[in-house]
């Protein structure tokens, strides 16, 4: 009969446990505050009891009366004035937890506890821009500052190709042209003299013969209408760089209708009219150019040495 009545009352057995091996036969000050707080806990569990009789002084007794019962009913031996402590104690809200205030700490509390919950988005993000930064360096910052160094660098590896007063001239007018740009702080000014000293260093070391392209299924020469004169035509001539092993080159051409410097394996050279007529004869002949070199760049140069009349200006599509 004790016992269902215990068990409807919703005690914790481990609570009732914990108390009962904190009496142990002697009241020591300390297993007196955790009986309290045991009390205080049965209580909390018995909400809607702790309402009427708390409610009700009158009645107060009956509500200890009812809690001895229960310990009893556990096999705990609670005294009285323990009982009345964990009374007391609910009613003064001893043992009841109260948050504390909003406020900037708290705030800032709360978001360390729940770092788990952001820190990853956080984290992401940091370590994207990190990456960004990493990027602008090295794409940007690092070989900004290595101008200067890089200018002067490439400039001395031409030189030392260039064979002849024409070639050196122009390698120190690209020199001049980026240290300039550098000290009016023109930082693109300076990388489009390295590159164009990066581009004499390639053209300097090498040495090929022009030859006009003569495959089966493959045009030799091609004529244009340019945009400003629909009356005109502008013809070209195909050719390639054979080097003195036989082996095709790619060569860096300024395509004249783009400004733009571009290293292909075939180009088109300007000639006149009578010169594109008259490789276009010496090929209907028999299929076979007999005339078929259009100049030679020697190493240490930098333009050919034509065979043939060119303005020089070439095309890389057509």
């Amino acid at each position: 009969m004790s016992t269902d009545k215990a068990v409807d009352s919703g005690v914790r057995p481990v609570g009732a446990a914990a108390a009962q091996a904190a009496v142990a036969g002697s009241t020591h000050p300390l297993d007196e505050v955790m009986l309290a707080m045991d009390v205080v806990d049965t209580l909390r569990r018995r909400e809607r009891l702790v309402k009427t009789e708390l409610d009700d002084l009158g009645r107060e007794e009956d509500l200890k009366e009812r809690l001895r019962k229960i310990y009893t009913a556990q096999g705990i031996d609670v005294p009285d004035h323990v009982i009345e402590q964990g009374v007391a104690a609910l009613k003064e809200g001893r043992f009841t937890y109260v948050p504390p205030p909003r406020s900037f700490a708290t705030r800032l509390a709360r978001i360390y506890v729940n770092r788990g919950d952001w820190g990853k988005w956080v984290g992401g993000i940091l370590g994207i821009m990190i990456l960004a930064a990493v990027i602008h360096y090295v794409s940007f910052v690092a070989p900004d500052a290595a101008l200067p160094d890089d200018l002067v660098r490439v400039h001395s590896e031409a030189i030392a190709l260039a064979g002849n007063d024409r070639a050196r001239e122009t390698l120190e007018r690209y020199l001049g042209a980026g240290q300039s740009a550098l000290r009016n702080d023109d930082t693109e000014g300076a990388r489009l003299a390295l590159r164009e000293l990066e581009t004499a260093r390639t053209i300097l070391g090498q040495e090929y013969s022009l030859r006009i392209v003569n495959r089966p299924g493959e045009r030799s020469g091609v004529w244009r209408i340019p945009d400003v004169n629909s009356g005109a035509r502008n013809y070209y001539i195909l050719v390639e760089a054979v080097d003195p092993t036989g082996r095709v080159l790619r060569v860096p051409i300024l395509n004249e209708e783009t400004r733009e410097m571009e290293t292909v394996a075939i180009w088109g050279l300007r000639v006149d009219e009578e010169t594109f007529n008259a490789v276009a004869r010496d090929k209907r002949d028999d299929g076979i150019l007999e005339r078929e070199r259009f100049g030679y760049k020697a190493r240490g140069e930098l333009v050919p040495r034509y065979d043939m009349r060119t303005t020089g200006g070439a095309i890389t599509k057509w």
